[in-house]
């Protein structure tokens, strides 16, 4: 086994109110688990046909381990961008560089917010390091891996499949989305977005 599920930096009734503990155990036990095992899956499979030398079927399994390997990458990371100590403002130079881009911090909510609620069916919103132009963008990624910004780092994802939120918000995503803000762990944020800037 290549991939292993992470632990929790927390406990699953650490976020709530925001995300309550039944949804945190379900989406950790069994979501994020099936991304695992389904990237290494895909990665016994490969090995399977370069073994034999038969290459049959390569594209479902390429597409599997792209799927399965991103749900697991996206997921890593949107556990550690929450905290029960979360919410509040970022500072310094993660907040200097929102204002240059955004023009505030509240324009910065508005457009991810937007950009959360609006996703297509399923997937996330997330603000990524572009290292090529050295700035921030908000993006959207339908399921795990499509409308990905191809080289850009991810700093803050927003996971909106229903799995993430339908059994506490039912249908109202943008409650769930509004209400999340109180749990972003923005010193994780900066952290990333230091780590990002210095690897260029």
């Amino acid at each position: 086994m290549v991939y292993e599920l992470p632990d929790l930096p927390y406990a699953y009734d650490a976020l709530e109110p925001t995300i309550d503990a039944r949804i945190m155990e379900l989406h950790h036990s069994a979501h994020h688990q099936g991304y695992v095992d389904g990237a290494n899956a895909a990665l016994d499979e490969l090995e399977r046909m370069r073994e034999s030398g038969d290459f049959e079927g390569i594209k479902h399994v390429k597409r599997d381990l792209s799927f399965n390997l991103s749900g697991h990458v996206n997921h890593s990371i949107f556990w550690e961008n929450m905290s029960p100590d979360g919410g509040g403002e970022p500072s310094g130079e993660l907040a200097a560089a929102i204002d240059e881009e955004f023009g505030s911090v509240d324009a910065f909510r508005s457009e991810f917010g937007e950009a959360a609620k609006a996703v297509e069916s399923n997937g996330w919103a997330w603000l990524f390091y572009e290292p090529v132009g050295d700035r921030l963008v908000v993006g959207q990624v339908e399921s795990q891996n499509r409308l990905a910004h191809q080289g850009a780092i991810p700093l803050l994802g927003l996971d909106v499949w229903e799995h993430a939120y339908y059994l506490q918000y039912e249908n109202e995503r943008g409650e769930y989305v509004d209400s999340w803000w109180d749990v972003v762990d923005w010193d994780d944020v900066a952290a990333r977005y230091d780590d990002a800037r210095t690897e260029e």
